[in-house]
């Protein structure tokens, strides 16, 4: 049998390596920077709305998080492992769940007084596939803070992965809570549930409604 010189071998492997398309599109970081700001523009001028109630304001906000946002498929990295042992009726009550206390969180971020401001910083790769956009955010009496956003392509169309505070991932410091609840008790997806529900009546106390 002719044996294949190893140097025209690997010649051959990576000549075939070159030619398929990359499996991940390289993330366009000035899409991914315009995107977050004009979600943050739309978002800071949904909160500064003059002559709207504190309830229509929230509801705007909370519509332009569910727009800008993957909450399927960080919901489903969230809840992890767990996802596949849950029946179909978990599955449906854990993502409507995990929106509202995804939503409530994020708003409460921006706050709901009037003077609300948003700055947009450095926009870099994160990996070929997503992207992390620095802002800031100024609110009312209060010191100003950072928010990166990781966006990613999804479906064509850029979407929010993770929001970081103070270095802080949002989904992974989720992931570990919701991990540890179902652990301490007896791996049941159910008080998982049980929780998030109790979590949105504490949100929804704080903010009134």
């Amino acid at each position: 049998m002719t044996r294949t010189p190893r140097r025209t071998l690997l010649a051959v492997l990576l000549g075939s390596m070159a030619a398929r398309p990359a499996l991940a599109q390289q993330v366009d970081i000035a899409r991914a920077a315009t995107f977050i700001q004009a979600t943050g523009e739309e978002m800071v001028a949904a909160i500064n709305a003059t002559g709207v109630p504190l309830a229509q304001r929230r509801e705007r906000v909370a519509g332009i998080l569910r727009r800008a946002v993957d909450v399927e498929n960080v919901g489903r990295f969230i809840l992890g492992r767990w996802w596949r042992t849950a029946t179909p009726d978990q599955q449906a009550e854990y993502m409507r769940l995990f929106e509202e206390v995804l939503i409530r969180n994020l708003s409460a971020r921006f706050g709901e007084f009037q003077g609300v401001r948003f700055a947009l910083g450095r926009a870099q790769a994160r990996t070929e596939e997503d992207a992390l956009v620095n802002t800031v955010i100024e609110r009312p009496g209060s010191p100003a803070f950072g928010l990166d956003w990781r966006v990613a392509e999804v479906g064509g169309q850029p979407k929010v992965v993770d929001v970081i505070a103070e270095g802080t991932s949002l989904r992974l410091t989720t992931r570990s809570e919701y991990s540890s609840v179902i652990a301490r008790n007896g791996n049941s997806v159910e008080a998982l549930l049980v929780a998030m529900r109790q979590q949105i009546r504490q949100l929804a106390s704080r903010e009134g409604g």
